[in-house]
């Protein structure tokens, strides 16, 4: 079922990205990454709560079993892409994290969403969470070394070399502000671009829907 929900997620996020890369000047969307968590790894989560590995507790107490993630150029990239998401159908939005706006003491930087996506079984549709995480490439090179220094250290990282994330990622935020700084006029032009797709696609559709009722009405 995880599986299915990741597949309906992708799909729907592929699209946008397929619409960017025909239709507009500037794509938001760099890469777009998915993985189901490991049996051992959920194991491991639910013994950190102190639960039994049933499937019930599975499916209550962990969010993030299946998960995306989306790679974005700019910060103002990140939000609009958000958006996006929350305004998509047949998805339902059960949380949200923002720490881009506001990050983890630790330094980490990224916007988390845990959503809800129905899947069609045999034994009906059921709701399924999924964990969705949208950063720029700065935020994810950043989260994706401290992850492995804190594998080698088996999650007790020494105060030093605390620090030395910190400051890194303090470093990171300023370039992302930076390079957004320098991105403001691609991303306005794009703006601007999709106004203008907009009103066409909505005048082709108003015209084709008059001309469509007047010719049923006379008929």
């Amino acid at each position: 079922m995880y599986t299915a929900a990741l597949k309906q997620l992708e799909t729907k996020i592929d699209t946008i990205n397929e619409e960017f890369k025909t239709l507009h000047k500037y794509n938001p969307i760099e890469h777009v990454s998915s993985r189901i968590k490991s049996k051992q790894s959920i194991s491991n989560k639910l013994k950190k709560k102190g639960l039994e590995p049933t499937h019930e507790n599975i499916v209550k107490t962990i969010n993030d079993i299946a998960g995306i993630r989306i790679i974005c150029s700019f910060i103002p990239d990140i939000f609009k892409i958000a958006d996006m998401i929350e305004n998509m159908q047949g998805i339902t939005i059960l949380k949200k994290k923002d720490y881009v706006t506001n990050p983890k003491p630790n330094g980490y930087s990224s916007y988390h969403l845990i959503v809800s996506v129905p899947v069609s079984l045999s034994i009906g549709t059921i709701d399924v969470k999924v964990e969705i995480q949208i950063r720029t490439m700065a935020m994810d090179f950043w989260a994706s070394l401290e992850h492995k220094i804190n594998y080698k250290y088996e999650k007790q990282i020494p105060k030093s070399v605390k620090k030395e994330l910190r400051d890194c990622a303090k470093m990171t935020q300023k370039l992302d502000k930076r390079m957004s700084h320098l991105g403001r006029n691609l991303m306005e032009q794009e703006e601007q671009t999709v106004k203008e797709i907009t009103t066409e696609y909505t005048t082709v559709y108003t015209t084709a829907a008059t001309a469509l009722l007047s010719e049923n009405a006379s008929l």
